[in-house]
């Protein structure tokens, strides 16, 4: 099942031609470290190193904030990390995955996808969620080519927003 989703994930990867670049506005580290081999997890699954300077945030919306309408847009970012499509093994890069109204899964085991966990593979760095209104968490959690937080976890903080929906139907025609 593992080889599968991974030629499925590679399949997807190789159907996009995306270039791994540093995040915007990213100035490139003058020496580029070699990555450290994987180290392999007691559920086997191997987790790729992170740089400890590396960190992931979400630019907007901001911890507390009240949103208007139930189609939020949501965008995140990286510092001193790279992002780059699921399948693809380049130091130093991965993919965004948002927790929406979850915990963190466990860091030893892909990501799961589902309408709690939504996967960026294809390297994007923003989204439209449909929210019900109410409070709700998010949190943006790395992921490697194959899905698996690094080491260590590159998470966001999880902030919480208030989803007030203030649109009104449109009146039929007569």
């Amino acid at each position: 099942m593992r080889q599968l989703h991974r030629l499925i994930v590679l399949a997807s990867a190789a159907a996009v031609a995306v270039v791994a670049a540093p995040a915007y506005g990213q100035t490139p580290p003058d020496k580029a470290a070699p990555a450290p081999a994987q180290d392999t997890t007691d559920s086997g699954f191997k987790r790729t190193p992170a740089p400890a300077d590396a960190y992931v945030y979400i630019g907007w919306p901001n911890d507390g904030e009240v949103i208007h309408t139930t189609h939020v847009h949501v965008w995140f970012g990286t510092r001193n990390f790279g992002v780059a499509p699921a399948g693809t093994n380049k130091p130093n890069t991965g993919h965004h995955h948002l927790l929406i109204d979850t915990a963190l899964p466990p860091l030893d085991q892909p990501i799961p996808h589902d309408k709690n966990h939504l996967h960026f593979g294809l390297g994007q760095t923003e989204t439209y969620v449909d929210l019900p209104p109410g409070t709700h968490t998010l949190q943006i959690l790395m992921g490697d080519a194959d899905h698996v937080p690094h080491d260590p976890p590159l998470m966001s903080k999880k902030i919480t927003i208030h989803v007030r929906a203030t649109e009104t139907p449109v009146a039929e025609a007569h």
